[in-house]
């Protein structure tokens, strides 16, 4: 077989859906596993009215920071507008179009009662010219069936009388998906179209499209192998939402999600390698992957499930690399990228890299993004603590022997040794002499440091944060005290 060329070809009308890079991830597993593969990225930009420009950069930089790096493009079908318009010509002068001025209100004018939908070929014998007001239209057989052969769903067939005349091109001469796309795919040799199952209804009209093209012209090309991949539904097994459901890949990058951790739960979204692993290499996934493979079945996005793996993947990193991979949310002044949604939680003359670097291992362990990681470390870079308030009533304010707690720790304070054993030996003693578990005991000193009652390992932040700043910070507590 030849080498594949694959095409992903997204519309920029929107944020760059979870969906859509599943597909192109898919499409980049094909091209990956033969040595002259291709991944071609054409962006289908044809649709004035619903496309922008910033879409087309959001889709570019995420697939980057994804690594599905394209072999050829990114193109814009709008730059194919010559070859459309040829292909249009060539099959109307084949007698495959014809002229069209129905409105949407003439053909429920004339149905009547009659709810079937699409158009009822009302035009099909009125050799209209071209004028103003008509739009082009397909003449689809009325008996047969289509056969779509699919490598995920077997062969689904499509009985042609309920394909209706399709409109190939507006009254404005703007040539309409179906065409557009089947000429692209023609003219870059496309091998596999690998898209989402709702395009499985548009196989049959461009299976027909393309023999048309074959017959009429000089190129005999080949139909390229159709792959459905299945539908991504949320908890309730619902198609997932744009409104209601988390589907921007850029948002999980804003988060702090890893790219090859994004990547790897994209690749079990339908699919699975083999063995019992989950946590899988690049290199093994493509390896491995096969569309026969690829379930029929609606695929669940988990958000929890993709935050453990994520995590899995964090506490895989060196502390190094880890350092590395949080710049972007600890000191974005020092980073060519950062989040898009997140200002910085400190100034930039608050940060120190070195503390930080101090720091880190205490966090490394504790988070399943990296979005995490500045609300965790704050109280290090800041001169005074921001409370949750919740927190502060619980563990200080209503609590006396919570404020008794503070209170005695600000003495045996004083005069510890600094060192994160001995401070534990110390809360450890004054807890129980008030009766208290260590977890208890450590409750009210954590809030008073660091404002809130979750965060890093307690002693061993006290050690980095010093003896001046945690007391001058057990004593601001003590005075919020009515």
């Amino acid at each position: 077989m030849a080498p594949p060329r694959v095409r992903f070809a997204p519309s920029p009308t929107g944020y760059f859906h979870v969906g859509s890079a599943r597909s192109a991830l898919f499409n980049w597993f094909v091209a990956r596993q033969s040595e002259d593969g291709v991944f071609i990225l054409r962006i289908e930009d044809t649709d004035e009215d619903r496309n922008r420009e910033e879409w087309v950069d959001g889709i570019i930089s995420a697939m980057d920071w994804l690594g599905l790096h394209a072999d050829e493009g990114p193109f814009r079908q709008s730059d194919n507008k010559v070859a459309h318009e040829v292909s249009v010509t060539t099959l109307l002068d084949a007698g495959y179009l014809y002229y069209c001025d129905c409105t949407g209100e003439d053909v429920a004018a004339r149905k009547g009662d009659n709810k079937t939908p699409g158009y009822d070929g009302f035009c099909r014998t009125r050799a209209l010219a071209r004028a103003a007001n008509t739009a082009l239209r397909f003449t689809t057989p009325h008996d047969g069936v289509t056969i779509v052969r699919d490598l995920i769903r077997g062969d689904v067939e499509f009985a042609n009388s309920t394909i209706d005349d399709f409109v190939v091109a507006k009254s404005s001469g703007a040539v309409l998906y179906a065409l557009a796309n089947v000429t692209d795919d023609r003219n870059d040799e496309i091998t596999h179209v690998i898209r989402g199952e709702e395009h499985l209804s548009n196989a049959p009209k461009q299976m027909m499209l393309w023999s048309a093209l074959n017959e009429v012209t000089a190129h005999d090309v080949a139909l390229p192998l159709y792959a459905h991949l299945p539908l991504l539904v949320n908890e309730q097994r619902k198609k997932l939402s744009k409104r209601k459901d988390p589907v921007a890949t850029e948002s999980y990058r804003d988060q702090g999600y890893l790219p090859q951790a994004f990547v790897n739960y994209l690749a079990l979204l339908g699919w699975s390698p083999r063995g019992d692993e989950e946590i899988v290499p690049v290199e093994i996934l493509i390896e491995q992957f096969r569309l026969e493979d690829v379930s029929h079945s609606p695929a669940f996005f988990d958000v929890k499930k993709l935050a453990h793996m994520n995590g899995e993947y964090i506490r895989a990193l060196s502390i190094d690399a880890f350092i590395d991979a949080c710049t972007p949310w600890v000191n974005p002044w020092a980073s060519a990228w950062r989040p898009s949604d997140r200002a910085p939680l400190w100034a930039e003359a608050d940060f120190d890299a070195e503390l930080f670097a101090r720091v880190a291992p205490l966090v490394h362990e504790r988070v399943a993004t990296l979005g995490e990681v500045p609300a965790m470390v704050q109280f290090f870079f800041a001169d005074a603590v921001t409370f949750d308030e919740a927190a502060f009533t619980k563990a200080i304010g209503n609590d006396p022997l919570g404020q008794s707690m503070l209170k005695s720790a600000l003495v045996r304070f004083e005069n510890a040794t600094w060192a994160s054993s001995v401070l534990h030996e110390v809360v450890l003693e004054v807890g129980e002499s008030l009766g208290l578990v260590l977890r208890k005991a450590q409750a009210p000193i954590r809030c008073a440091v660091t404002g809130s009652l979750v965060g890093p390992p307690l002693f061993e932040s006290l050690e980095i944060l010093g003896r001046e700043r945690t007391i001058e910070r057990l004593r601001a507590a003590l005075e919020r005290l009515p």
